[in-house]
């Protein structure tokens, strides 16, 4: 029988290393989300389109808002689309 020291493991067992979770905006001194930048507006959504959750961008309440307002008017204008299957 092996001893608990003697097990092996294919890939080393992950650690969890929790990173610091800050707003982009507060951090960057922006006050004005813009709509008519969808570059930057790619980086809260997801492949399928939809708007990524506070928790994990690390975006503030205030903010979150404004970039989800943000995205919905980016849509109308055909800036961004309402859904994709391969969008990044």
């Amino acid at each position: 029988m092996a001893a608990e020291s003697d097990i092996r493991y294919l890939t080393p067992p992950s650690i969890e290393v929790k990173k610091d979770k800050y707003c982009r905006f507060k951090k960057s001194k922006i006050k004005h989300v813009d709509y008519k930048n969808p570059d930057y507006l790619m980086r809260f959504l997801n492949e399928q389109g939809k708007v990524l959750p506070r928790r994990l961008t690390g975006t503030s309440l205030k903010f979150q808002r404004k970039v989800s307002q943000s995205i919905k008017r980016a849509r109308q204008l055909a800036l961004l689309p309402f859904v994709a299957d391969n969008l990044k």
